[in-house]
C-alpha cells in the first residue's frame, strides 16, 4: 500500500511567525500575515493561517466587563415641599445644527417645575447662578436629585453644594 506523504515545510513560516509573537505579543494574525507580506514573503494565506492556529498564536477576543446590577429601589416621594428637587437638562437640535439646551429644576413632594430656563449653552457656573437665585426666593432643599451630566460633577457644582446643602 502506498500513502501519500506530506512535503509540507514549515519551518520557515514557524520561525517568522514565533519572530513576530516575541515582538509584537498583543496583536493577531491580521498584523502578522500584513507584516509577512510586507517584507515580500509570498507565503498563502490559509497557509500562515494554519501554522498560526497550530502554534496557538490566536488572541480571544476581549469581552466588556460586566457590571454588577443593583438592587433597585423605588424612589421615596418627599412629604413636604424644598425637601427634595430633581436637576435635568433636555436638548434638541435647531435647524442651524445649534444644540438647544433647558433646564428643568422640580420639586419632587407636588411634581412643580420650579424653573425651565433654556440657552444654547448652559455651563455649571450658569447653573449655580440659578440655584442662587432659588435661594433667595424659595430656599434650598434638603436635597437635590440629578444625573452624572458634566454640569452635575464638576468642582463649581459640587463646591456650591457642599457649601449650601
Amino acid at each position: 500500500m502506498w500513502y501519500y506523504q506530506s512535503k509540507k515545510n514549515d519551518t520557515g513560516v514557524i520561525d517568522k511567525l514565533s519572530e513576530l509573537a516575541q515582538r509584537y505579543p498583543t496583536r493577531g494574525f491580521d498584523e502578522y500575515y500584513l507584516k509577512i507580506r510586507r517584507e515580500g514573503l509570498k507565503w498563502n494565506r490559509k497557509r500562515v493561517l494554519r501554522v498560526c492556529r497550530a502554534m496557538k498564536l490566536s488572541l480571544r477576543r476581549k469581552h466588556k466587563k460586566r457590571i454588577i446590577k443593583r438592587i433597585k429601589q423605588p424612589l421615596e416621594t418627599p412629604k413636604e415641599l424644598n425637601e427634595c428637587w430633581s436637576i435635568d437638562f433636555m436638548s434638541d437640535t435647531l435647524t442651524d445644527v445649534r444644540k438647544l439646551r433647558v433646564l428643568n429644576v422640580i420639586d419632587d413632594c407636588n411634581r412643580e417645575a420650579l424653573a425651565i430656563q433654556a440657552g444654547l449653552s448652559y455651563p455649571a457656573r450658569a447653573l449655580v447662578e440659578t440655584l442662587e437665585n432659588f435661594k433667595q426666593e424659595i430656599g434650598t432643599p434638603k436635597s437635590i436629585r440629578c444625573d452624572n451630566g458634566p454640569e452635575y460633577i464638576s468642582k463649581t457644582f459640587a463646591n456650591w453644594c457642599k457649601k449650601t446643602l
